[in-house]
């Protein structure tokens, strides 16, 4: 042989070294583990002439290993599960024989004679390949292992990759699917978003569930104020009652329906999922929901879709509640501010003048209307009718009864009947038309043509207060008969009469001002600070003696109001 002509073992081990550059390129190449894994077994069963081989893979942190490709009889089957832990020293040999472990080959269910070779990676043990003994029963050579130890190192790599590959796939197919979702609720927020009518919100949602999730048996639950109720729906062959309604807002915010729920109406629609909404950590929104057109199951991202879903719609609808009750409460502010108007209207403004007396008079209303009254009549006789009243509650009805009474005291005024006469009158027509627990508190009284005398009717109201020149401690006006509308005229309300002399002041007030009552709610104004206040301001001006009382009021009850103040101070020249 020549010199320069190869021998057959340096033929054999060039083609060897040719089949692992070429074996290495097609397996690092490929994607693939499964084709990774069965070119694996078939090139070394054929390079050896082994008639039984098996890959056995890893199950990672599950003690097992499965079967991914077996070759010949006797062993197992591909797919068969094999539960085995085995010591790191057998994880860290490339070559594993038979007779130096034979409890590792006994525990696999293979021959004594056969080979295992570690498939792994520097980080990671991935499996074995078994190879059964040769089919001339010869040992394999030194030369043989190290071509198949350079093939599993190669293997290995591969499997790795395509691994890697495999789950960046996975990776970006979830990637994508999130995407598409967060694409979606994009536009279906802005959709929402353009939205003030709760049926047409409910449309959109019922259209997102067919066409995006492609469901077609739904519910959408809301708990508005208590109201539980259902506001979009798809496939259900009854809708809830309320007590079916109760029993699903008290299941878990995320409940995969099992069949073992006591809740009937989960099982006859076939309800699969049950989702809860929740605003402000309370649960006020409820999805379920049945199977999928494409009979897909739900898993964490598609229960992510439906619980921001239903959010987007529960947040919109509470968006037009909000709106709503927006607009509900302006309108009632314009009705309020329109009733202020009306009812400051009913008050004389400004107050008329009398001559030979300085007269002055306020109405302070704790809310926008109230019910506290005064008036101020001139009569035909050339006399002067004063009133003043204290509606029980406050705000609108009060408001209205005490215009009632306004209108009952003009209609009577110009006619010729007595004070008590229609006092009783006035009671009856109260109590006839309103509620029980609805009644006035009034007084009301006539100065003479002549400026001297004053007569006078108390219908349980604060009495007036009627300080005579050069004493500090008043008179007070309380002769009368009952509140109006508590009970039928029984007995005649009773009328009386004083003089004014020059230098009297008469003070007329609702229980506004001495009930007043201090920051801490603990003590009320009263009428022992009401007469401190007025004697010492007696002197001045009736503007600036009712002036003094309500600066007094302020500051005692740090300018808390609860309740109207009305007054009138009339001081006789």
């Amino acid at each position: 042989m020549s010199p320069l002509t190869p021998s057959t073992e340096e033929r054999h081990s060039r083609f060897e070294l040719r089949t692992l550059l070429e074996t290495s390129r097609l397996l690092i190449e490929s994607q693939d583990p499964d084709f990774v894994l069965n070119n694996l077994l078939l090139i070394t069963m054929g390079k050896l002439l082994v008639p039984k081989g098996m890959i056995l893979i890893h199950k990672p942190g599950d003690d097992a290993y499965f079967v991914s490709k077996s070759k010949g009889r006797g062993w197992l089957a591909e797919d068969d599960e094999l539960k085995a832990e085995f010591p790191l020293s057998i994880l860290e040999t490339s070559v594993i024989y038979g007779e130096q472990y034979a409890d590792v080959f006994e525990t696999i269910g293979i021959d004594s004679g056969s080979v295992l070779f570690n498939l792994k990676t520097s980080n990671h043990h991935l499996g074995f390949l078994c190879l059964g003994p040769k089919g001339n029963k010869q040992p394999l050579t030194e030369h043989e292992v190290e071509f198949i130890e350079s093939l599993t190192i190669i293997s290995s790599v591969a499997i790795a990759n395509s691994r890697m590959f495999q789950e960046l796939r996975h990776i970006n197919r979830r990637l994508d699917r999130k995407v598409h979702d967060l694409n979606t609720l994009l536009e279906l927020s802005k959709d929402f978003n353009l939205m003030v009518d709760q049926n047409e919100i409910a449309r959109s949602f019922k259209f997102a569930m067919l066409g995006q999730m492609l469901i077609r048996t739904f519910f959408f639950a809301l708990d508005v104020q208590g109201e539980k109720r259902i506001v979009s729906i798809s496939g259900i062959k009854e809708e809830p009652d309320a007590k079916q309604l109760d029993k699903l807002f008290q299941l878990d915010d995320v409940n995969h329906v099992d069949g073992t729920e006591d809740c009937p109406f989960l099982e006859e629609n076939d309800i699969k999922l049950v989702i809860g909404l929740r605003f402000q950590n309370e649960k006020i929104g409820l999805v379920g929901v049945g199977l999928r057109a494409t009979k897909e199951g739900y898993g964490d991202s598609e229960v992510n879709f439906l619980q921001s879903l239903g959010n987007l719609a529960l947040l919109t609808i509470q968006k037009t509640l909000l709106l709503e009750e927006r607009i509900e409460k302006e309108r009632l502010e314009e009705e309020l501010n329109l009733a202020k108007t009306i009812q400051e209207g009913l008050l004389p403004n400004p107050v008329p003048t009398i001559d030979g007396f300085d007269i002055e008079a306020i109405n302070v209303s704790s809310r926008q209307v109230g019910g506290d009254y005064f008036d101020l009549l001139k009569l035909q006789d050339e006399g002067h009718l004063l009133a003043i009243a204290d509606v029980t509650g406050k705000g609108v009805p009060a408001s209205l009864l005490m215009a009632n009474l306004q209108s009952m005291l003009h209609a009577l005024a110009p006619l010729n009947v007595s004070l008590e006469e229609a006092s009783g009158r006035i009671n009856d027509i109260i109590h006839d038309n309103t509620p029980a627990d609805k009644f006035i508190t009034f007084f009301w009284g006539k100065i003479s043509s002549d400026k001297r005398h004053f007569k006078f009717v108390n219908a349980g109201h604060n009495p007036p207060m009627l300080f005579r020149k050069g004493k500090s401690k008043p008179e007070l006006l309380e002769e009368g008969g009952v509140i109006l509308g508590a009970m039928p005229t029984l007995m005649p309300y009773e009328c009386s009469e004083i003089d004014f002399e020059s230098g009297d002041l008469l003070v007329f007030f609702t229980d506004g001002v001495t009930e007043a009552m201090n920051p801490d709610q603990t003590e009320e104004y009263e009428e022992e600070r009401l007469i401190k206040c007025i004697n010492k301001n007696r002197e001045k001006s009736s503007a600036e003696i009712m002036t003094a009382v309500i600066d007094d009021i302020n500051k005692f009850s740090d300018n808390i109001q609860y309740d109207d103040i009305t007054m009138i101070v009339l001081k006789v020249n």
